[in-house]
Parts: C-alpha cells; structure tokens; sequence
C-alpha cells in the first residue's frame, strides 16, 4: 500500500468545499486567481495536452480548458474532486500521483500550489519520474512551491533523476525572475525531444 500523502494526512481528505469557497471569495473580492493557468497558457500552443497534477477543486484545469487547452485533472482527494466534478470541461480522475498511469500523453504537466510539497515523503523523485513518462518529447514539466517547505537544489535533483533539462525558475507564477532567497519557486523543466 502506497504511503499517504501529507495533504491527506494534514486534510484528511475533507476540506474540498472550504478551498473552492476561499477561491471564490477571493475572485469575488477582485483578486486574479489565475495566475499559475495564465503563466502555463503562454507556454502552450493552441489546444494543447495539459495534465493537471493535484487538481485540486480544478481551479488551474478549468481556466487552462476555457483557454481551449485538453485537460485531464487528477487529484487522490475525493473531497477536492467532489467540487471539480461540478464541471464537464476537463476529464477528472481520482488516483494517487505515486502511483498514475493514465494511457494519455501530455504536452503540459502542471504541479501548482505546492502539489509536490504535499506528496508522501519519500515520494517525490518516483512522482516526479511518473509526471516525466506522461510527457510527449519535448513536453515540459511545470511546478511552484514555496521554497521553505521544500529547497530547490532537492527538487532539482528529483527532475534530472527523471530525465528533464531545465528551462526556467521564476520566484512566482507572475514571471519574476529567479533569485536565491526567493520565498517561491516556479520552475519549467522538458522531457528532452530525443534520447541522448
């Protein structure tokens, strides 16, 4: 049996309808909660392949399918995809990161809101090897994290076990440039378009 995830541990798999309604409390009061779809849709061609690790309530996954992108959202909280299920916009699946072997192959893998800090420890660098065989050649793999919950020499180290090239690191989903103490982490890595 796989380790469960500290989301499910610190959650308990029950705070789906609490999250959707801080976000949309927060959209109402004028805030761009769109920004981590608005950073991943000027990486994509029109009408690409997205996945959406840890979807979550499917906030990301929904803008990235209104801007004409095929998303699959996938989340192991069936409280989070209770909520996302409300839309038929994106395919929804329930399952554990650690263990995703979906049949599709993605242009896009997305990891926002710190999606790898709450994996299970000791998972991350087989979760992160899994998100890389979902990609096509020359896909991009695209996660943020703030940085005192995990270091960006260790997430480094997990994508180039993998087999990504890195491309960028932002200190937000904005675009800001990177630099060392940095309170947040945005970094693009490619499954390389060929074998070496």
């Amino acid at each position: 049996m796989a380790p469960v995830s500290r989301w499910l541990e610190e959650t308990g798999g029950t705070r789906g309808q609490g999250y959707a309604a801080r976000f949309a409390e927060l959209a109402a009061s004028g805030v761009d909660v769109h920004g981590e779809a608005a950073y991943v849709d000027a990486l994509l061609p029109p009408g690409a392949a997205v996945l959406d690790a840890g979807c979550g309530t499917g906030r990301v996954a929904l803008e990235l399918a209104r801007r004409g992108h095929d998303v699959v959202g996938v989340d192991s909280d069936p409280s989070m995809l209770e909520v996302a299920q409300q839309s038929t916009a994106v395919r929804w699946q329930l399952a554990d990161l650690a263990q995703l072997d979906l049949p599709d192959r993605f242009d896009l893998a997305v990891a926002a809101g710190n999606v790898v800090v709450y994996l299970a420890p000791g998972s991350e660098p087989s979760v992160l090897a899994r998100l890389a065989r979902h990609l096509t050649p020359g896909g991009l793999l695209v996660s943020g994290w703030r940085t005192d919950r995990l270091a960006v020499p260790a997430y480094d180290a997990w994508v180039a076990a993998a087999g990504l090239e890195p491309v960028a690191r932002h200190a937000d989903w904005s675009g800001r440039p990177w630099y060392d103490g940095a309170d947040w982490c945005v970094a693009v890595d490619r499954l390389p378009a060929t074998a070496p």
